[in-house]
């Protein structure tokens, strides 16, 4: 029972990512700043978190548990730093989805978290130990990035994609696989997810608003007055406390593999509906696009489906 309320809080995460990216999105198309964007959508999390931590002592008692794991150097210092991760991913995010839309977006990303499971793994970064780079993981993360080629096929010519943002959609990818990881390692050390997110909003915010300040002041980049509305283009914020909050916990329980597994079929299945029914201006849904998305998920499928369900089923045992 408990598993099955793990995978639906992992399939709900995919869910979140793909309606975050939608949110951000728009609001960096209003704006016409990315940076900016990700910048607001940090702050309103941080204040949201900021007020549940005022009426919840568990998240205050998370951060002194946190704080005493790090003294007795149980956690690496530098694992504190994923919400600058975090924001890196949230400021790539922002300013590709005008550009490509969710699906393609989310596609790209996904290849580009298959590819980092593969390091990732490698060096244990999850705290789960070792774990080999067989020729089944290679595959897996050749079909996903092979899927972003084909997601894209229709629209190769050059006029209205930019290959560009497919790339650094693939980067965003493997930032938040590696911000997984090391939340994973926080929320072990903290046991409080939500301290997690309030340490993984305050550093993205810092890092946001020092990268902003030097744009301006290197830059010339000048700040834009926030648009009056919709009021969903504001909720970035929120639904990255969710997710962090969601992630940190249940990659604890399920590992890096099977939660990348089973959160890619809500962030799929929630980004092309996205892209159908609230379409970013100039995407089109096309067979090439939904052939691209099948192929992702079959490539994450190979990458180990089989292998976390026997290791699952061990453990019950």
């Amino acid at each position: 029972m408990q598993h099955k309320r793990l995978d639906f809080l992992a399939a709900l995460s995919g869910v979140l990512i793909a309606l975050q990216a939608r949110a951000n999105g728009e609001l960096s198309h209003r704006l016409g700043n990315g940076l900016q964007a990700a910048l607001v959508s940090f702050i309103s999390g941080l204040i949201i978190i900021v007020v549940i931590a005022l009426f919840n002592p568990s998240i205050k008692e998370g951060v002194r548990t946190l704080r005493r794991a790090v003294i007795a150097k149980a956690i690496p210092p530098w694992t504190l730093f994923a919400g600058m991760l975090g924001a890196s991913f949230v400021a790539v995010q922002t300013q590709i989805v005008p550009m490509i839309g969710v699906a393609i977006y989310s596609v790209a990303a996904i290849a580009g978290q298959s590819a980092i499971s593969l390091v990732v793994d490698r060096i244990g970064l999850t705290g789960g130990g070792k774990k080999e780079i067989t020729p089944r993981r290679v595959t897996a993360a050749f079909v996903t990035v092979f899927a972003v080629f084909i997601s894209v096929a229709d629209r190769l010519d050059g006029k209205d994609l930019s290959i560009a943002a497919v790339i650094l959609g693939v980067i965003a990818g493997a930032i938040v696989g590696l911000q997984r990881a090391m939340n994973g390692q926080i929320n072990e050390h903290s046991q409080q997810s939500f301290t997690t997110s309030l340490l993984n909003f305050a550093m993205g915010t810092t890092f946001l608003l020092v990268l902003l300040l030097f744009a301006m002041t290197l830059g010339g980049m000048k700040l834009s007055p926030l648009p009056a509305g919709p009021w969903w283009i504001y909720t970035g914020g929120a639904i990255g406390v969710l997710y962090v909050a969601f992630t940190s916990t249940i990659v604890q329980h399920l590992g890096v593999l099977t939660f990348t597994l089973i959160s890619v079929g809500g962030q799929l299945a929630g980004s092309l509906l996205i892209d159908l029914y609230s379409p970013t201006d100039g995407v089109q849904v096309s067979i090439y696009l939904v052939s691209g998305i099948v192929l992702t998920y079959l490539g994450v499928l190979v990458g180990g489906v089989r292998n976390s369900q026997l290791k699952r089923a061990a453990t019950e045992k």
